[in-house]
């Protein structure tokens, strides 16, 4: 139940079936839906010798080549694809789509070709970016909208949940499977989107989905950021994800060009655990580890490098020229990695992350609200504190203590107000209004149930191997509870007259509002146990701190204009 054989086949199908010079024509999606499963030099290899998106404005004409189109079935590339077929500029046309393509669309297409260019119209269900093997995501521009209530903005609230609808069902065509469906019952957006999805699974596209039924179905649970709104806003220690935090990562790219001295070829790089073995050991890892991996790999790397040093002889010569591709692939490795490290660890310090985090943690994971606040007030006087890290640990503290403690609150609010230029007023209130506990179905700070209660003691009792890596998302409970069969019906209502008999063993989690990679971690390590159960994990798009807080900006924005109108 891996999702990236499943992409890479497809376009691997698309692009060997049709010999000779190709030309691959994406648009803005389905850019990212290739890169993060298929390499520039493989495509080279599949006789791909140019790229172009499908609102180029080039009118060259290419008859020599042939052209593969791998598109979004949108009424825009659609519109595109008439005019381009009205006056074509390459020898022959192969479309492929990425999801299911209405009948009227097929029509006219037809219509529009009329000197017989088209060759064959699929549909390819790669309506997603399969960004690690159990972790997709739809890449959502507007996810924001997800905070909305549906008369804000009627028509975005409607688009978004359209997009989420289809990348779900694309998921689901790809594995070939169809779930019984639950959504969290405190969001209406959740509610929407199961109910929108099981209508087309089970009625619209009935035939589409009529797959071999397993003997328990799999399931796709739709939940809502906003029940866990604490992970998007802690710093990470983890390599993946603390590089996602502190520089970003955009479809497996990482972004270099404002890093001091970097080599030219490096200004941007690939960390995908499918083309770079040492990421794929150490995606996982902590900082600490890391740090002892990248020396080990660095050691071994100059070890290679004394050896190509010692060439006496024309035959080791030879040697080497044959392991040169190896070789400058290893530099080029060995290079990526030590410069993101060595960014990073300047970030930490500038930033003083590590003070920082502990008491993000503690927040986080601890009880103690006196100490809390003095711990938050200490950091907000410090100078050295950035204003994005100020912002982010009030909004912690906030949502751990906002029942327990309204008059410190509103006094940290003051002198974040005071102290930080880039605090949006009322930003904290609007989170708490989203996300506060009153909005909340899952036990986030583990004080509601039991058998938390007494987990939290005895980690407590008994300290915690790293201070910075405490944190347990709410979905590792969530996945608990699948795992035992307790997730309550009462909080996690199933959609129609399709229930689950038995514990599934395929699970998809869609989070609406985006993923995190912690989150990510959870679901890979959990799979890598072979507890007979496996998870997949989806979002409308994948989050840092800074990106979860511009949603909440953005939606913010959206609710005042929408209360002045």
């Amino acid at each position: 139940m891996s999702l990236i054989p499943i992409v890479r086949d497809y376009i691997g199908k698309m692009l060997q079936d049709i010999s000779g010079m190709k030309v691959l024509v994406l648009d803005s999606q389905t850019v990212s839906v290739v890169s993060v499963v298929y390499s520039q030099s493989e495509l080279l290899q599949k006789e791909v010798f140019l790229v172009e998106l499908v609102d180029s404005k080039s009118k060259e004409s290419m008859a020599h080549l042939k052209a593969v189109y791998f598109l979004r079935p949108t009424l825009e590339n659609v519109q595109h694809l008439r005019r381009q077929l009205s006056t074509p500029r390459f020898g022959e046309y192969h479309l492929f789509f990425s999801n299911i393509l209405k009948t009227t669309q097929i029509q006219v297409l037809a219509d529009s070709d009329e000197q017989e260019v088209v060759q064959q119209v699929q549909d390819f269900f790669a309506d997603f970016s399969a960004i690690d093997p159990y972790h997709f995501t739809l890449n959502l521009q507007m996810n924001h909208v997800y905070m909305l209530p549906a008369v804000v903005d009627p028509t975005s609230v409607q688009s978004f949940c359209d997009r989420v609808v289809d990348g779900i069902a694309a998921v689901f065509l790809a594995l070939k499977r169809r779930p019984v469906i639950r959504y969290q019952r405190t969001s209406d957006i959740a509610k929407r989107i199961a109910q929108e999805t099981a209508k087309l699974m089970y009625e619209q596209e009935s035939g589409l989905f009529d797959f071999r039924r397993t003997e328990v179905s799999p399931l796709l649970l739709v939940v809502d950021r906003r029940d866990d709104p604490v992970t998007p806003l802690l710093n990470q220690w983890t390599y993946q994800a603390m590089v996602n935090e502190l520089i970003g990562i955009e479809d497996n790219k990482v972004d270099l060009r404002n890093i001091g001295k970097v080599p030219s070829d490096q200004k941007e790089v690939v960390l995908s655990s499918e083309q770079d073995a040492f990421f794929k050991a150490n995606m996982y890892e902590n900082f600490g580890d890391l740090g002892m991996n990248i020396k080990r790999m660095v050691d071994e790397f100059q070890q290679v490098s004394k050896s190509n040093q010692n060439i006496q002889t024309i035959e080791d010569m030879a040697r080497f020229v044959d392991n040169y591709p190896e070789y400058r692939k290893m530099h080029g490795n060995v290079s990526k990695h030590v410069t993101m490290v060595t960014e990073m660890s300047r970030i930490v310090e500038e930033r003083k992350l590590m003070l920082v985090s502990q008491t993000e943690q503690e927040l986080a994971c601890n009880g103690g609200q006196v100490a809390a606040f003095e711990a938050v007030t200490n950091l907000l006087n410090d100078e050295s504190v950035s204003d994005l890290d100020r912002l982010r640990l009030v909004m912690l503290y906030a949502l751990r203590y906002e029942k327990e403690s309204p008059v410190q609150l509103m006094q940290l609010f003051n002198k974040l107000a005071s102290r930080s230029t880039k605090y949006k007023s009322g930003l904290i209130q609007f989170l708490l209004k989203q996300a506060g506990v009153d909005k909340r179905t899952g036990d986030l700070y583990g004080n509601r149930d039991l058998l938390n209660i007494a987990r939290n003691m005895a980690r407590g009792l008994k300290g915690v191997e790293n201070v910075y890596t405490q944190h347990q998302p709410l979905l590792f409970q969530t996945m608990e509870s699948i795992n035992k069969g307790r997730l309550r019906d009462v909080d996690y209502p199933f959609v129609g007259n399709h229930f689950q008999q038995g514990r599934p063993v395929e699970v998809v989690i869609f989070i609406v509002g985006g993923t995190t990679y912690e989150e990510a971690r959870i679901v890979a390590l959990h799979n890598a146990t072979n507890s007979g159960i496996r998870f997949i994990l989806g979002g409308s798009a994948v989050l840092n701190s800074k990106r979860f807080i511009k949603d909440l900006e953005e939606a913010q924005r959206a609710a005042r204009l929408s209360s002045t109108v």
